[in-house]
């Protein structure tokens, strides 16, 4: 037998590379999670956790802290459609709050995490190796610009069209509803999510040089609550959101998450659709699941639905997509719940 220092290396330490050692770490294997940054590790995003996203983190054993979520509110100035979820409410959880939560329970897993920075794989018949390590399996959970899907010869590019970005930050103040609100303006959407009992996420999401300031000044509403109010965090950016693999899984090597490949955040998937790439991954380790079929299979809905979101958003049917939904609030409901499970 070869030398390795796990059955498992994980390849970023976010959320979605804590849950999925915690997944390998149920599954009876040792793992190594491989992360060059500091906990907690913060990113730009809108926080709120499906309601399909709390039961695949309760079977790992983690029940962050957060605010309940009710629905999803489509808005734009003039109209308002919305969809309470039917299967129970989600959360808004504070990043950092989810890392924290992961993190602890992966330790009590015996999770070994190493401040390291993967910048080179290779593998053989019989393993992987990557940051001056050796393990059967290499798992690429390191997020939208991976190195592993670099490294490992299976990304793709991505066109320039349809190139998105994020701006998020936190105001300190009490939320003042239940729902994840989204308003559509004529160029970005602003996400308003409650994640503590005094704060607020704030995120804008559009095309390069979407100014934040401007984009919530062209929400009245939203420009009278924000007025004066007090910034608790800086503003953190993501993007460009549209990434492309060849593969998913190549020999020893699979992605999962952001790493794999991802459409856009405007539907708000993104992790929840990583837990469930988690246990697919893990269950292809130490089972039979074909791990691509079940990458197709869970991704399925949130690539096609959020696809053509973002071709109607990026042209001239954009100005119609919340008339539409309200016109509409059963197919509308439909495809909210459809994503929310």
């Amino acid at each position: 037998m070869s030398y390795r220092d796990a059955d498992v290396i994980v390849a970023g330490g976010g959320p979605v590379g804590l849950a999925a050692a915690i997944e390998a770490r149920l599954a009876g294997l040792s793992v190594i999670v491989v992360e060059p940054r500091e906990g907690p590790v913060d990113k730009a995003c809108g926080e709120g956790l499906m309601p399909g996203a709390l039961p695949l983190l309760a079977r790992l054993g983690v029940d962050p802290d957060g605010m309940p979520l009710a629905g999803v509110s489509y808005r734009d100035g003039a109209r308002r459609v919305d969809h309470l979820f039917e299967t129970g409410p989600g959360r808004g959880v504070r990043r950092t709050a989810l890392h924290s939560a992961l993190a602890a329970r992966a330790v009590e897993a015996g999770v070994t995490v190493l401040e390291r920075r993967v910048e080179s794989v290779e593998q053989d018949a019989t393993g992987v190796s990557t940051a001056d390590l050796r393990g059967s399996w290499l798992l690429g959970c390191d997020g939208l610009h991976s190195t592993v899907r670099s490294a490992a010869g299976m990304a793709r590019g991505a066109p320039e069209r349809l190139r998105r970005y994020g701006i998020r930050r936190h105001a300190e103040m009490e939320p003042w509803g239940d729902l994840v609100e989204v308003y559509w303006t004529p160029r970005a959407e602003v996400y308003i999510t409650p994640v503590a009992p005094r704060l607020v996420g704030v995120a804008v999401l559009g095309p390069a040089g979407t100014d934040f300031d401007a984009a919530i000044a062209s929400v009245p509403e939203l420009a009278r609550r924000l007025d004066g109010v007090t910034w608790a965090t800086a503003r953190r950016g993501a993007g460009p959101f549209r990434q492309r693999a060849r593969r998913v899984r190549d020999g020893r090597v699979l992605l999962i998450g952001d790493a794999s490949g991802y459409v856009d955040a405007i539907t708000g998937e993104g992790l929840r659709l990583g837990f469930d790439h988690a246990r697919a991954a893990v269950a292809s380790l130490v089972g039979d699941v074909d791990y691509e079929r079940e990458w197709r299979r869970v991704s399925r809905d949130f690539r096609s639905l959020t696809s053509g979101l973002v071709t109607a958003a990026s042209g001239p049917l954009r100005a119609g997509i919340v008339p539409l939904a309200a016109r509409a609030p059963r197919l509308f409901g439909a495809i909210v719940e459809r994503l929310a499970r």
